[in-house]
């Protein structure tokens, strides 16, 4: 049973959320009275509560989407807050829909989106995982941190060839290897203020980490935002090479570490915006004519499901006509098929921009 005090911050965050009149957030489009009370009570087995899944989006009125999964259980126990969200975000994914079993497909088949190296910066591909049998942030304790930390760790270690790296705990990380990090953009930061509100920030940096490989092409996130992020990238437009190098990191890893698996979702992350293939592929492209007009830009990439955001990530400005632009569907479809979205909407992109 929840407790008065849970209650009490719930019964004030859901009021608050009414009276937000500017507030566009899917949690305040779908968290209605009805379902609001069909759900506070509630609590998973690992002690989450309705609180943990709506306060980001309580305490930051400007988000877009405003809910979290504390743990895998929460999607299925409080489906009818998460469900609705995940259609409207997944373009049409229902609750009645099933996502397809991962499928890497034919990889042989994606190629280098900008073979003369004109238009197209960089190239990324990542996807999260979760580890089967741990909560996901708000709810793992310092030990847990640490022990996921070490099995992570270890694991990587076990990696050969062109993935073969070096791991390193953000814990006691000396300056110099922490400068060096930085400057290859590999570190990321302490979580931004919808991350801190969700709680996913606790114990930081305890049982956070970062393994690279020796060519530094291939990367994988501790402990970030979900328990992994494995991220293949490199500079021009290869994606086909890009892709392949995530393909078989992702299947070794899977090898060895179980992750959380969702029968209709798919690969459970702590966002709902992550789940299904997880898969996000993205390119640093720079598009001039195009970025001229914003609105033509967006509209391309509304026809290809394709998101436009600032060169720093969600959140922020193109630097210098430079976008990232990656696929936005992520349920529903094949790992392969979100990724060659991606990618005919990139050479659509450059057609275009060639044409201006």
């Amino acid at each position: 049973m929840v407790d008065a005090a849970t209650l009490e911050k719930l019964e004030a965050g859901f009021q608050k959320l009414q009276a937000a009149t500017d507030c566009k957030s899917l949690l305040k489009k779908y968290l209605t009275k009805e379902v609001f009370d069909s759900l506070k009570t509630k609590k998973t087995s690992f002690g989450s509560t309705l609180l943990d899944v709506i306060q980001s989006g309580v305490e930051n009125l400007d988000s877009g989407v405003g809910v979290y999964a504390p743990d895998a259980e929460a999607y299925t126990l409080f489906a009818d807050l998460f469900d609705p969200i995940i259609e409207d975000y997944h373009a049409g994914f229902k609750k009645t829909d099933k996502h397809p079993n991962k499928d890497f497909g034919d990889v042989s088949t994606v190629g280098n989106v900008d073979p003369e190296g004109q238009f197209v910066i960089s190239t990324r591909v990542r996807c999260g995982r979760s580890m089967e049998g741990y909560p996901f942030n708000p709810c793992l304790t310092e030990a847990q941190y640490k022990e996921m930390e070490e099995k992570v760790s270890s694991t990587l270690s076990g990696l050969e060839g062109e993935l073969k790296g070096t791991f390193y705990p953000l814990t006691g990380m000396a300056k110099d290897v922490q400068q060096k990090l930085i400057d290859d953009h590999f570190l990321f930061k302490e979580g931004d203020r919808f991350l801190q509100a969700a709680n996913a920030c606790r114990f930081w940096p305890t049982g956070r980490g970062i393994y690279h490989n020796n060519d530094k092409t291939f990367l994988v996130w501790c402990n970030e935002e979900d328990h992994l992020r494995i991220i293949s990238m490199q500079m021009g437009g290869d994606l086909g090479q890009v892709y392949r190098r995530l393909v078989n990191a992702a299947t070794d890893i899977e090898k060895r570490i179980p992750f959380s698996h969702h029968d209709r979702l798919g690969f459970l992350t702590f966002c709902p915006t992550n789940l299904g293939t997880t898969i996000r592929a993205s390119v640093h492209i720079k598009v001039p004519k195009l970025a001229a007009d914003k609105k033509k830009l967006e509209e391309v990439a509304a026809k290809y499901n394709l998101q436009v955001r600032g060169t720093r990530g969600e959140h922020t400005e193109a630097e210098g006509g430079i976008y990232d632009i990656s696929n936005k569907r992520r349920m529903g479809l094949t790992e392969y098929e979100a990724v060659k979205e991606m990618h005919d909407g990139i050479l659509e992109l450059i057609k275009i921009e060639k044409s201006l």
